[in-house]
């Protein structure tokens, strides 16, 4: 009997070229899925989840593409549908790195344009985007990320300006699961404290520490944990949830 969740389903998912974007693309090929790995500069990088994919037996398609821009957007819903048709599986995981490389050294201002411009915006313009296609066809799914504090907040200017966004990002795909429904499910993943290049490169150790007692399981979370999650929510298993968020933050939240 095939136990694959999604099989013959085809997934787009926004930055996919490295972290919990490559996690979720390796995830959803793993349970039967054809997959877009979109990225923005690091071609190399999408390539390599592109090829493990493929390795794999199933279809995969690296676009590069900017979602803080309309017409990347555009762009990338051209290609996906040339490359799979009409996806099943959207999921905006893209967001604007204000906490490494360059991005670390831009003034506030900077870092709220560009996280308005990828993570509430470029998610907005991509449901936009893909709903109809959706709709037309009669199903769908549409995963967006939010944080586990946008609601509940953490002190700092560039938390301040995270959960901003992110609680906007929720509240948007809220309201657009009421309209979407009853032909597409929209839901919200809302990672907390998660190993990243951030977590595991940049943040002081100190921090880190305060950051994990805190916890009530005692530790960061894993890539592939949030990735977990994603399977579910956009897989019949979870057919009649829409419109809600799940944190995955053990327990924080």
């Amino acid at each position: 009997m095939n136990t694959l969740r999604l099989q013959g389903r085809k997934a787009v998912v926004t930055g996919a070229s490295s972290g919990i974007g490559r996690a979720m693309s390796l995830a959803l090929a793993a349970e039967g899925c054809d997959v877009v790995i979109n990225y923005r500069t690091s071609a190399r990088r999408a390539e390599d989840v592109v090829e493990e994919i493929r390795s794999a037996g199933r279809r995969a398609f690296a676009v590069a593409a900017d979602v803080g821009d309309s017409e990347g957007i555009a762009e990338l819903v051209r290609r996906a549908r040339e490359h799979l048709g009409v996806p099943d599986i959207w999921i905006n995981n893209a967001g604007a790195d204000i906490l490494t490389g360059d991005g670390a050294r831009d003034d506030d201002r900077a870092k709220l344009r560009r996280l308005l411009e990828v993570d509430l915006k470029g998610a907005m313009e991509c449901c936009w985007a893909i709903a109809p296609d959706m709709v037309a066809a009669g199903r769908g799914v549409i995963l967006n990320m939010s944080w586990d504090l946008a609601l509940t907040g953490l002190p700092g200017r560039n938390p301040q300006m995270f959960a901003a966004v992110k609680a906007g990002v929720l509240g948007f795909s809220r309201a657009l699961a009421l309209e979407l429904a009853p032909k597409v499910r929209v839901n919200v993943l809302a990672p907390g404290w998660i190993r990243t290049a951030f977590a595991d490169g940049v943040m002081a150790p100190e921090y880190f520490e305060q950051r994990r007692r805190e916890i009530p399981l005692g530790r960061f979370g894993l890539a592939e944990e949030v990735a977990a999650a994603a399977v579910f929510l956009v897989s019949d298993d979870a057919a009649y949830i829409t419109g809600q968020v799940l944190n995955i933050n053990g327990g924080l939240v």
